[in-house]
């Protein structure tokens, strides 16, 4: 046993500090980024903010609405490939399929690959530090030399290193920081955000590779936080949850405002009501989505993910469009004419709170 005492930090831990800039509008900002792997030895260009492989986010009506705007979306591993043949109607250079290390799934990620000619695949499991796990991300460069590889999840440097050598070109990086995950609580297991950000994108950088911050984004000031600390790419969930592309049922509920209405002598009326929208969201590692797609909870295992309700949000281009609004913002404030330039002009400082929460309710 051993204690780092080195202080690690999350998003909420700091602020950017703003910087004499010459951009006049925020409209001069680029958040386009171009990429040239370091293993498919492809390239790559767009905005690159990606929905997660989770239920209710990584849907296939979400990938067309999220490509229409040059985002990109990772669709979630339980769809099958029948369902990719008669609803995939994204962009195959916007889009990847999920897998985890089940050989049984990888058949059918390859079938998915083929005969949707997609230059993407995301390898996804909980905990990327598994020497089997590092065995398939090189079994699956040997079987296709060209295609994207995405891998994670990992929170440190040497890991990240030891799967782009495998043969990833994208590491996913978080480890229980996601709105709807409980890995921590479970297993006291994790790493605070921004420094595994920070570390990891050094270590991929370093070989020429490029990570994904997966988690902890609350806000569009978190998503500029996560480019500034080195991501190439921001991967969100809870903030994309909740709208009309991720084919949830929206629940409607009629609540008592705690007001009444007037009558014409002042007296006081009839109680008032308003509808409420909202949509179920869990996490992947919750008891809602192993009882959905695996018949329940093994007993070897516990859950690792919440459920929760939040409200229907309606379409996501609005939220996107938020979100691309406030990273335009966050470059004009420090002087960076383009997403690329960001982290080389942000100084983090420490701060111990980010917001007045006087009227947060």
């Amino acid at each position: 046993m051993r204690i780092d005492n080195e202080i690690k930090l999350d998003y909420k831990d700091v602020l950017i500090r703003p910087k004499r800039s010459a951009l006049k509008s925020r409209k001069e900002v680029n958040l386009v980024r171009n990429y040239s792997f370091r293993n498919s030895l492809q390239t790559w260009q767009g905005i690159p903010i990606m929905a997660a492989n989770m239920d209710g986010v990584g849907t296939f009506n979400m990938s067309y609405a999220l490509s229409r705007l040059n985002l990109f979306t990772c669709i979630t591993k339980h769809q099958t490939a029948k369902e990719w043949q008669n609803c995939f109607i994204g962009d195959p250079r916007l889009t990847a399929v999920s897998v985890g290390t089940n050989l049984k799934e990888y058949d059918k990620a390859k079938e998915i690959i083929a005969s949707n000619n997609l230059d993407w695949i995301c390898i996804d499991v909980a905990n990327g530090y598994s020497s089997h796990f590092v065995d398939f991300v090189r079994k699956v460069r040997n079987d296709y030399p060209d295609i994207n590889i995405i891998a994670g999840n990992v929170v440190t440097a040497d890991m990240t290193q030891e799967l782009i050598l495998a043969g990833a070109d994208l590491v996913k990086v978080g480890i229980g920081p996601g709105s709807a995950c409980t890995t921590r609580i479970q297993t006291g297991v994790g790493y605070p955000q921004l420094s595994a950000v920070i570390e990891c994108a050094d270590a991929a950088h370093g070989l020429g590779g490029h990570v994904i911050a997966d988690g902890g984004c609350t806000c569009p000031g978190d998503v500029a936080k996560a480019f500034a600390a080195g991501a190439d790419f921001v991967m969100l969930g809870g903030m994309l949850a909740g709208h009309s592309e991720g084919d949830g049922v929206i629940k409607s509920r009629v609540y008592k405002t705690g007001e009444y209405e007037d009558n014409s002598m002042g007296e006081i009326g009839s109680p008032l009501y308003e509808w409420k929208q909202s949509i179920q969201f869990y996490g992947m590692s919750s008891d809602t989505a192993m009882t959905k797609h695996s018949g329940g909870v093994a007993s070897y295992r516990s859950s690792e993910g919440r459920t929760v309700e939040i409200p229907f949000k309606g379409y996501v281009q609005d939220t996107v469009l938020d979100i691309l609004g406030g990273l335009r913002s966050t470059c004009t404030y420090v002087g960076a004419e383009s997403l690329k330039h960001l982290s080389k002009c942000t100084t983090f400082v420490r701060c111990t709170q980010q917001f007045n929460p006087t009227l947060v309710r």
